[in-house]
């Protein structure tokens, strides 16, 4: 059920913070970046760091799709308020004469037949950027399914959206959410994991986050729940503005993505042609890459879903390839180290693990969803 419901887009927008990823990277002119793709968000966000390079893979085919639609569209886009109107609203008929007119002839023939194939209602798939593309994918839906679910206890995540600081911000969880974890038909439902599919839960990372703390997995959404509604201004957190708002907010203040902010649209249009995109696992992509040639990795939460098998072959590779002074960052659903035991010494006493900053890195996350972030770096200076 899980692999069948991963098949088609699941994250429209990917739910890392790059604001993060950029600190814990400190990406220099010609690094070389290899990131799983998801929704792009990162992939182009890191872009406004420093003119790098970024091998963008993804198992999904959809997203990498959307990766390569990005592109395409940067290559043809001349102002911010075209691109702002495309990936920031997302819900424009323009948007998608304008994928017609001037996107299409320039998009490869795979992505475009991903675009203007036909999904569940009949339509092309790029008219979800005429209908709020990001209430779309399995993420969008799940978080459409929760609105409902909380209007019809009594609840109303979109109120969260009124607050003016962080103490109305706790008055408003306390009145429609937190009680939403009391119901009987809600705390029946997180004890089914696949009906967590739609956050990106596989069974693995849904026994992890059970077995992370007293209440189990009912207490760890309540708290990363929590802490998305309640640990940062709302006005500063597009996660949350997407969680309660299914949206970006709008005007010139709004908070979004790095690479969708208006100082940063030159920037990021001129240094896109440094993004190239494969549909891969990461392990297999890396294989092919030579030895010594990456400075950075970005694993999102992919190795909740390994094996010991996978994550040694994952992290031999990652060793084989990576420069002297590399950084490996990746995210954990638990509280957890995840690779001691499992990793063999031999290959992850190679790296030195920062614990006080991943740490610190995690409390700043202002996507709220996990429960470790980890960065690893390997000794020695680039030359």
């Amino acid at each position: 059920m899980f692999t069948r419901a991963f098949s088609g887009l699941v994250y429209p927008q990917i739910w890392e913070d790059p604001v993060v990823d950029m600190a814990a990277l400190a990406l220099k002119a010609d690094d070389h970046v290899v990131a799983i793709a998801s929704g792009s968000c990162n992939v182009l966000s890191y872009l406004t760091a420093a003119p790098i390079r970024v091998s963008a893979v993804d198992l999904n085919g959809a997203h990498i799709a959307l990766g390569r639609l990005k592109l395409a569209a940067l290559g043809r886009m001349t102002d911010y308020s075209t691109f702002r109107r495309f990936f920031g609203a997302a819900d424009r008929r323009e948007n998608v004469a304008f994928y017609d007119g001037e996107i299409a002839p320039h998009l490869d023939a795979v992505s475009r037949g991903y675009w203007e194939g036909r999904g569940l209602g009949g339509r092309r798939r790029i008219n979800l950027f005429a209908n709020g593309f990001y209430r779309y994918g399995l993420l969008g839906r799940f978080i459409g399914t929760g609105h409902l679910l909380a209007r019809l206890l009594g609840g109303n995540p979109r109120a969260m959206l009124a607050a003016r600081d962080l103490a109305e911000q706790r008055q408003l969880y306390d009145r429609h959410l937190a009680p939403m974890f009391e119901r009987r038909l809600v705390r029946w439902l997180v004890r089914q994991p696949a009906s967590l599919y739609g956050l990106g839960i596989p069974p693995a990372q849904y026994k992890a986050l059970a077995a992370d703390g007293e209440d189990g997995i009912l207490g760890a959404l309540r708290l990363r729940l929590e802490r998305l509604a309640c640990g940062f201004d709302l006005k500063d957190n597009y996660f949350a503005q997407q969680a309660f708002g299914r949206r970006y907010g709008e005007g010139a203040d709004a908070a979004l993505p790095p690479y969708l902010q208006p100082q940063n649209f030159e920037t990021v249009k001129a240094r896109a042609g440094a993004v190239g995109y494969r549909q891969s696992a990461i392990t297999a992509f890396l294989e092919d890459q030579p030895a010594k040639s990456c400075d950075a990795y970005v694993l999102l939460d992919a190795q909740d879903w390994m094996n010991d098998a996978d994550l040694t072959a994952l992290w031999s590779q990652i060793t084989r390839t990576a420069k002297p002074g590399a950084r490996v960052i990746f995210r954990t659903a638990a509280d957890e180290r995840l690779l001691p035991g499992r990793v063999p010494a031999a290959i992850l006493d190679q790296w030195r693990y920062d614990e006080a900053r991943s740490r610190d890195l995690c409390r700043q996350d202002r996507s709220a969803i996990y429960g470790g972030f980890h960065l690893y770096t390997l000794p020695g200076q680039a030359a």
